[in-house]
């Protein structure tokens, strides 16, 4: 599984807030808040600031979605 951070990006856009108001607010370094812009994943202490500063729960700032299929690697017979 892969998590995405789509919803809290809706979130903010709901909330007429910007990602750096976000990041300032919920006390996140850039570095962690450019790791969710290409959705890797961070601690769970940092989703639990962010949702402590949002007043929000968990599934309401991420979603998980499953690993795309892989693909056989050349030269290896697809099952």
């Amino acid at each position: 599984m892969s998590v995405r951070y789509n919803p809290l990006w809706k979130m903010l856009i709901d909330r007429k807030m910007t990602r750096s108001e976000m990041r300032i607010g919920a006390g996140i370094s850039t570095r962690v808040l450019a790791r969710m812009g290409k959705d890797e994943d961070v601690s769970t202490e940092v989703l639990s600031k962010i949702c402590t500063f949002l007043h929000c729960e968990l599934n309401d700032i991420i979603e998980l979605v499953p690993d795309e299929e892989k693909t056989p690697e050349a030269g290896e017979k697809a099952k």
